[in-house]
């Protein structure tokens, strides 16, 4: 470090500030800094730097999968801004509830990372006091915990809006495909069908829930059970744009056309809902992982800040799924 000191022209503590990204260093000094470690090759040590901060520069990423679509696109979006602040990201994959406490006690987070994103896990508070007991900040990512940094979405307002944009089609018979798995958690099942359940009152129609595994076999499944109804539903909304692609392969196999036939409604917009022109309530999942690498870069600096929430918009996407139904009752006239 001396070396690099000596070449910029600066102090080694400017040398220290400005490999660091701390604030104070003015941009021209920080330039001369980073180029003068460029030329001279030289790498900050995170073991000694931490020695002197008391901070490791990592952050603990706990995420119940790496798959399906929605934990990848949040991961990058986290470790886009993670990069850009200097931060490391360390990614756990928890796999269900029960596993949970294992894995909070057999990682060594206390001296590793400087604070825990939880991404998804919707835990209660039993749950949240075991994080807690890290001893370091822990943010959540697409749930809302009071007293804690988070950032989210309103699952059940957009499911209303989702639903209410099939009632104003002409639709009174929509269907409701909710996810549930052995993990133990509830990816935001209970808001989004409650939000579908207030609309579906609130519009004086029955509402109609299937409940089935998550993803496209799930999907697939729901659909050939709602088939099979004396009176089948004209409009289906599905929990997830992965659920949702089950639905619409079993119609075209079913040779029943959408949207004249059945209109379908995903959740997400993926890269996948827009190539098969999927109507769909989108959440933007990129950036609510770069605002939760945000929040811990703020209770990392600032520990004893009050805890910040951020609720982001969620959009109606319509396409070609989506369409007034049809006069006639039997799906095969």
């Amino acid at each position: 470090m001396s070396d690099v000191a000596e070449r910029a022209g600066v102090s080694l503590s400017t040398v220290s500030r400005a490999l660091r990204g701390a604030p104070g260093v003015a941009p021209q000094v920080r330039e001369n800094v980073e180029r003068a470690a460029a030329e001279l090759s030289y790498v900050v040590s995170r073991g000694a730097s931490s020695l002197v901060t008391g901070r490791t520069g990592r952050v603990a990423v706990l995420v119940p999968f790496l798959q399906p679509w929605f934990f990848g696109v949040a991961l990058a979006g986290m470790n886009t801004q993670m990069r850009s602040s200097g931060r490391d990201m360390l990614v756990y994959q928890v796999g269900d509830v029960d596993e949970l406490d294992g894995c909070i006690r057999s990682l060594p987070l206390r001296s590793n990372v400087d604070a825990v994103v939880a991404i998804a896990l919707d835990l209660d508070e039993k749950e949240i006091a075991q994080l807690d007991e890290i001893g370091v900040p822990v943010v959540f990512c697409s749930q809302f915990v009071e007293c804690r940094p988070s950032v989210f979405i309103d699952n059940s307002a957009a499911a209303a809006a989702a639903t209410r944009h099939l009632l104003n089609l002409g639709h009174t018979r929509i269907a409701y495909i909710n996810s549930r798995d052995a993990t133990g958690f509830s990816w935001s099942s209970r808001d989004r069908l409650r939000g579908y359940r207030q609309a579906m009152a609130a519009a004086g129609a029955e509402p109609l829930v299937v409940t089935e595994r998550p993803g496209h076999e799930g999907g697939a499944l729901a659909t050939g059970r709602l088939l099979s109804l004396d009176v089948p539903p004209t409009a289906v909304f599905a929990e997830s744009d992965d659920v949702a692609m089950g639905v619409l392969r079993v119609l075209r196999r079913s040779r029943l056309d959408v949207p004249e036939v059945v209109s379908v409604m995903g959740f997400d917009d993926s890269d996948t809902a827009e190539l098969l022109d999927l109507t769909t309530m989108a959440q933007p999942v990129f950036d609510m992982g770069a605002c939760a690498a945000r929040l811990a870069d703020r209770v990392i600096d600032a520990p004893d800040s009050e805890p910040e929430h951020v609720q982001l918009e969620t959009r109606l996407v319509v396409r070609q799924s989506t369409s007034t139904p049809r006069s006639t009752r039997n799906l095969t006239s």
